[in-house]
């Protein structure tokens, strides 16, 4: 049995956090008394969230945190408004199929593409402004006044079925929906994007007109970081940590196949898994590797009980085959954690020099440097680095930049007859 390395517990815990605000699954809506166009002082910014049914917590983040600076930081020049409308159970409701995947989808399209755009179409009057927190809702636009509209594109997944159709092949009526969403992102003053890759892959299909596009960085919550007043308790056993959904691009896959081929290694190590559910070919994985008894899975905890997570682990893997930012990362590195992630463009573009990368999907590369870092994790970027690559981004920042471009579109906007 191979020990892991004595300094590697020590760097996790012991280190402390800020208390942390309301949780992020949710959204925050406000109430709004209507007015008309005329007398108007300050432009009014609608931030056009996601539904939190729909269990995308960096797209409910991204909403909260940037309503939040918004109020508390530009006041005086923009009033803003979180706006979420509620979400309409109807094929989930049904006996026997409404716990099925089909029946969660069926109601995800119904509510995107029917029910949001009626209940917001009540409230238009309302605002000067609209921010369409993901592209994936870029069918909003199709409602709003583009010129006076903003869409975060996160990354392309969306469109892949249309710009790459054999890599992604979907049926007719899904690329129709694909399609729609498309234009509506094409319509918008804006386009944001949190990484230059993210730009460079829309470049690269011509999607939208450079002038139009506006780098906007994700940032760390304050619940992400080295200090912790209540002091973390080392964990009962070292454990691996994966932060994100399950869906294919993630490869759960190779996850599952590296702690499998470690833990022959070091039988003493976990795997911590937070976010989505595993889906069923996953689950028989896990069977069929032996290492259910292994795997402590986590849904829906609160920023507070994440960053324990991330400080206590001994390391933090990210093996995805594609991202749009890979907010992990950032918030593992503020943890002051070791991270492994994929040699992908986008993750070395967020990770830099502080993170450590292996190829994507190949499990003996991944093992041989997992097994490295537990032996020697001084072989690791220093933690002092992983810190200050975290640093470098921040949610003040993000806001700042969204905000003088919707200042830039109010002041064009009022100059047209």
């Amino acid at each position: 049995m191979t020990r892991i390395g004595p300094k590697i517990l020590a760097a996790r815990v012991g280190a402390a956090s800020v208390a942390r605000p309301e949780s992020s699954k949710g959204v925050e809506e406000t109430t709004s008394t209507p007015f008309g166009d005329s007398g108007r002082a300050t432009p009014r910014l609608v931030v056009l969230a996601d539904f939190p049914e729909e269990g995308w917590p960096s797209m409910d983040l991204a909403a909260q945190m940037l309503y939040r600076q918004v109020v508390t930081g530009y006041a005086s020049e923009l009033r803003a408004e979180c706006v979420c409308p509620r979400f309409h159970h109807r094929a989930t409701c049904l006996p026997f199929v409404g716990k099925k995947r089909l029946a969660l989808n069926t109601d995800r399209l119904a509510n995107r593409l029917w029910d949001y755009p009626r209940q917001l179409r009540r409230r238009l009057h309302e605002f000067d402004l609209f921010h369409v927190v993901d592209h994936s809702y870029a069918q909003l636009v199709h409602l709003l006044p583009p010129e006076r509209t903003g869409v975060f594109c996160h990354d392309l997944d969306t469109f892949r079925c249309l710009l790459e159709p054999a890599r992604e092949p979907r049926p007719r009526w899904f690329r129709a929906v694909a399609r729609r969403i498309l234009h509506g992102l094409q319509k918008a003053a804006v386009v944001f994007h949190s990484t230059l890759e993210t730009r460079r892959q829309v470049e690269r299909f011509g999607l939208i007109d450079p002038q139009r596009l506006v780098h906007a960085p994700y940032g760390i919550s304050p619940e992400f970081t080295t200090d912790d007043p209540e002091q973390d308790e080392p964990p009962a056993s070292p454990f691996l940590l994966h932060v994100g959904s399950c869906i294919p691009r993630k490869r759960m896959d190779v996850l599952l196949n590296v702690f499998a081929e470690v833990r022959a290694h070091y039988p003493e190590l976990r795997l911590v898994k937070v976010g989505g559910p595993w889906l069923p070919q996953q689950r028989d994985q896990i069977d069929h590797l032996g290492i259910a008894a292994a795997i402590t899975p986590h849904v829906g905890i609160n920023r507070d009980a994440l960053a324990k997570l991330y400080r206590q682990a001994v390391l933090v893997l990210m093996p995805s085959e594609a991202e749009g930012f890979g907010l992990p990362v950032i918030e593992a590195l503020a943890c002051g954690s070791i991270v492994v992630a994929s040699d992908l463009a986008v993750l070395r573009e967020v990770g830099g020099q502080a993170t450590v990368y292996c190829p994507v999907g190949d499990v003996a590369s991944w093992s041989q440097t997992v097994c490295r870092l537990l032996a020697n994790p001084a072989q690791a970027p220093p933690r002092s680095a992983r810190i200050a690559q975290a640093q470098r981004f921040s949610w003040a920042a993000h806001a700042e930049t969204i905000v003088n471009a919707y200042l830039r579109l109010a002041k064009v906007t009022a100059k047209r007859p």
